[in-house]
């Protein structure tokens, strides 16, 4: 995968004293760095393949099963092996070329211990078994694991979820998002009734003497760990083909059975979805792995390639328009939120959770972007202006790094508004969308980190964005612009905000339209005439105060 950076390095240095602080506050232990770390032994392998090959019991509510982990050596020296699982699941076995090997357990954290030489370069492999029952997921997707639920005829309905809470709940990885594995098997033994349908294109259906069929899914291109997925049901299948930028697109659906009707009406919003986001991302990122999208017994998660969809099939959120706007009933949010994440997320992915926000605000930014598309530059600005009422400012958007601590959920709606906004500093639609498909041409299938995309922007917009960036992802401020009249002189400067803060804005003196560039400091305009009236463009996410 490719997740190396030159920055990266320098930024962990610079930012390392301050988290540590952070972290020390908030008391996080030893096994929240273990788990939010690149630690030691993790550092010195990179992954290339897995093949997470398990047998899931509905009756008894287990996995058991093993992963074979495939890795090449960048640095020599080391001959300990971090794989991370989470109890009650344990690790039983690790076997390099035959030889069982010593595990060290530490919570969450194991440690396997190589006998053969690690040469730099090379390539090797370690099978790891486990067993158990998993975390059962109590608020799927948000405090996930597997979720055991059955369908209206009594058939079993599992799924996985993990994000946040990492796919080591179920099953043994290097469960940290800045080494994605360049590709990955998945074989999934379930009874014979039931289908599983997982990550990337289905290769085999093996059938068993004991009554139980093997699905066998291949995954060609990189996958982070939180994006690996099984789904198990009474699925039925239908598709079509997707004439899209990179020739044709295989879109596969998978429901339950009883569901299929209202399916095929509901899931039109996914062709509207790829048209749209195409336009303004550039191409699906996973051809080679198809589309797919899967029932799930849940609200939906962007799992690559395999989007899961639990929304009830109607539109808005769960029937309801987040924005109260009335454009948020124009389409099914899980399916375009969650596709949206195959750019943003599972194309370009977040080096530590505390980076979050790349995944979620570009998300959330995009559901305005598909009512642009199909409604117009007004609906989408109404939209996303009217998701404002959900921002909650209680913390900084930007997480604690190195513990796996993500920032506030302002992340999806905060975030939205900072890159509308940002839109509107540009004030040139056609490099906008530049933009956003340069940074999935440009960070194609890589691990990246805040720094990188702030940059990135700045430097293709032509414009210093880095006030803006600390502004609303370092702070819970929202900036105010506090004015005075008097006569036809006006006066404005910045409040509520960083003392660096000195971001363009659009407002309409006398109701014309005019930008003014105000800092911290008082600056005065003339202006021909009286000035009576101060409005504010709406489009810019500050306040504005008069007086004082």
């Amino acid at each position: 995968m490719k997740h190396k950076n030159n920055n990266f390095s320098a930024c962990l240095l610079l930012v390392f004293a301050f988290t540590s602080l952070q972290a020390f506050s908030q008391n996080f232990t030893k096994q929240d760095s273990l788990r939010g770390s690149i630690t030691p032994e993790r550092a010195w392998w990179d992954l290339t393949h897995y093949h997470l090959d398990i047998t899931v019991d509905p009756s008894e509510k287990t996995i058991a099963g093993s992963n074979t982990i495939q890795y090449r050596v960048v640095k020599k020296g080391q001959q300990t092996l971090q794989i991370d699982l989470q109890p009650p699941l344990q690790m039983t076995k690790a076997v390099q070329d035959g030889a069982e090997l010593e595990i060290v357990h530490e919570g969450n954290a194991h440690f396997i211990q190589l006998k053969k030489r690690q040469r730099l370069g090379e390539t090797y492999s370690v099978q790891v078994f486990y067993e158990g029952k998993p975390k059962v997921a109590k608020r799927p997707p948000w405090d996930g694991g597997i979720t055991w639920s059955k369908d209206d005829n009594g058939l079993p309905f599992i799924a996985s979820s993990c994000q946040g809470l990492g796919a080591s709940v179920w099953w043994p990885c290097k469960d940290h998002m800045y080494d994605e594995v360049d590709s990955m098997k998945i074989s999934v033994n379930v009874p014979k009734n039931l289908m599983n349908v997982s990550n990337g294109r289905l290769v085999k259906v093996e059938e068993k003497d004991n009554d139980t069929k093997t699905y066998h899914w291949n995954v060609v291109n990189p996958i982070n760990n939180y994006g690996v997925n099984i789904n198990i049901g009474d699925y039925v299948h239908f598709g079509e083909k997707y004439a899209g930028e990179n020739g044709e697109l295989d879109m596969d659906y998978y429901v339950l059975r009883d569901n299929l009707d209202k399916a095929k009406k509901q899931f039109k919003d996914a062709t509207r979805t790829m048209e749209a986001f195409e336009h303004w991302f550039g191409p699906y990122p996973f051809y080679e792995d198809s589309y797919k999208l899967v029932e799930a017994p849940y609200l939906g998660m962007e799992h690559q390639s395999s989007v899961t969809y639990g929304n009830g099939y109607k539109n808005g959120y769960r029937g309801r328009d987040l924005s109260r706007t009335g454009w948020g009933m124009k389409f099914d949010f899980i399916i375009i939120h969650e596709s949206g994440h195959e750019w943003f997320a599972n194309n370009i992915t977040n080096i530590d959770i505390a980076d979050m926000w790349i995944h979620e605000s570009f998300t959330a930014y995009s559901e305005n972007l598909f009512l642009n598309y199909f409604y117009g530059k007004q609906a989408s600005a109404e939209y996303v202006i009217g998701t404002r009422s959900s921002v909650a400012n209680d913390r900084p958007i930007i997480g604690i790094y190195d513990v796996n601590h993500e920032g506030s959920g302002d992340m999806y709606y905060k975030g939205a508004n900072m890159l509308h906004t940002i839109r509107q500093l540009i004030d040139d639609d056609a490099k906008w969308r530049s933009i956003l498909r340069g940074l999935n041409k440009d960070f194609y299938h890589q691990t990246v980190n805040t720094q990188q995309i702030e940059s990135y922007i700045s430097e293709k917009s032509g414009i210093d964005l880095s006030a803006v960036f600390d502004q609303y992802l370092r702070t819970t401020d929202i900036p105010a612009l506090r004015y005075k009249k008097d006569g036809n002189t006006f006066a404005f400067r910045w409040e509520n905000s960083i003392a660096t803060f000195d971001m363009p804005v659009r407002v309409a003196i006398n109701g014309e339209f005019v930008w003014i560039a105000p800092t911290t400091d008082w600056q005065t305009k003339k202006m021909k005439d009286t000035v009576s009236t101060i409005q504010l463009d709406p489009n810019f996410y500050v306040t504005l105060k008069e007086g004082k």
